[in-house]
């Protein structure tokens, strides 16, 4: 394993696209999760054609977030088989009828909020909370027929995908894909969490309580959208040193000291203007609730499991004031966001190859999953 800090990754983008030849499904190999809980595994999958609005890609990178090992554990579903990976990026090989927005050869980061322009959410002016956004119709399947559930319905801890091809996202083709596809999830998840739903402004004190992937990414937008006063809050004092990389001015170990009484500290006895959760257990956001200032906004950004649940003092929630928000997806619009973060990034503004821990190859991905519950990583990203 290398440092976050230290991955030099320029995945080899050779790859000459091809028109598909219609009638011949493609197989590749993929990741794929049987049962709860049992151990990933690699197999051959049948890809179909690209049909209508449908879209062939090659994978090049993908990263190993921790929402593959929720639907591993059975914490979102229980869609068995699950066709793993989400956080990606590689090159539009083919396209089906009517597609204009991509065609063979583009470089794009994968997501999955392609939006349907035209539910409630979308007519309001509101396209990043799209109800209706749209997945590839057909299924790829095991060899035997079996059909397959798409992470997040993409599937891409494959060598190649099949997805709606509004789930493409044209970015910059000169940047790295291990780095790029980190935007399709977790790092898009944190930025927009401390940018977009939290609306970090410049001079505002920010509190992020989880300093692994996604929290980081939040310390690093809280940076670039101008706080002042950023505290990163962790239980690891590796994970505390990540965060002063990215952003942090200050960080609290929580097992040390009580984290509230610390940030209020940090800020005058007041307590942050955001305070994120970038953990998603109850515990954490009550903290991130107690550290905010008066008229605060607090921000889940952390994946809850469906069985946790908050229980908050009435009075406290209406004298407080504020905002408690959800953070779906950072509130992203990918084709405006994507291209605008791989733009910060070239200038040496936005620092997204810090994040890549190490690169590992399709049959890795159990592992790496137990290097992310040990907290030895910020993402593992499988290249192909």
């Amino acid at each position: 394993m290398t440092h976050p800090g230290a991955a030099g990754i320029s995945a080899c983008r050779t790859l000459r696209p091809i028109w598909y030849r219609w009638g011949m499904p493609t197989q590749v190999r993929a990741v794929v999760s049987t049962a709860k809980d049992a151990p990933v595994e690699v197999v051959t999958v049948t890809v179909p054609d690209p049909g209508p609005g449908e879209a062939l890609v090659a994978v090049q990178a993908c990263g190993v977030c921790h929402t593959d090992l929720h639907y591993r554990e059975g914490g979102i579903g229980d869609d068995f088989p699950y066709l793993l990976g989400h956080e990606a990026a590689g090159v539009v090989e083919a396209v089906g009828p009517g597609v204009t927005e991509v065609a063979p050869g583009d470089f794009v980061v994968l997501n999955w909020r392609a939006v349907c322009g035209t539910c409630r959410s979308c007519r309001r002016g509101k396209p990043w909370y799209c109800f209706a956004t749209f997945n590839a119709t057909q299924k790829m399947t095991l060899a035997d027929g079996t059909p397959l559930s798409p992470a997040l319905g993409i599937g891409a801890f494959a060598e190649k995908t099949l997805v709606a091809a509004g789930q493409c996202t044209k970015v910059d083709p000169s940047v790295s894909p291990a780095t790029a596809g980190l935007l399709g999830c977790g790092v898009m998840a944190g930025l927009g969490a401390a940018m977009n739903t939290g609306n970090v402004g410049r001079g505002d004190t920010v509190a992020v309580f989880g300093c692994g992937g996604v929290g980081d990414a939040a310390i690093a937008g809280a940076r670039l959208a101008g706080a002042s006063v950023i505290v990163g809050v962790d239980v690891d004092d590796r994970k505390l040193a990540w965060a002063r990389e990215f952003g942090a001015t200050h960080t609290v170990n929580s097992r040390d000291e009580d984290p509230v009484e610390a940030v209020r500290a940090l800020t005058g006895g007041f307590g942050v203007d955001v305070a994120i959760d970038a953990v998603g257990l109850p515990e954490v956001f009550t903290q991130a609730f107690y550290a905010r200032d008066h008229a605060g906004t607090v921000v889940l950004v952390g994946v809850p499991r469906p069985e946790m649940t908050l229980s908050l003092p009435m009075l406290e929630v209406f004298g407080r004031g504020g905002a408690l928000k959800s953070s779906w997806y950072g509130d992203c619009l990918p084709s405006r966001d994507f291209p605008t973060l791989v733009a910060l990034h070239q200038q040496g503004r936005l620092p997204l190859e810090k994040f890549v821990s190490e690169t590992i190859g399709i049959d890795d991905v159990e592992e790496a999953f137990a290097r992310m519950g040990r907290g030895e990583v910020l993402r593992s990203v499988v290249v192909f």
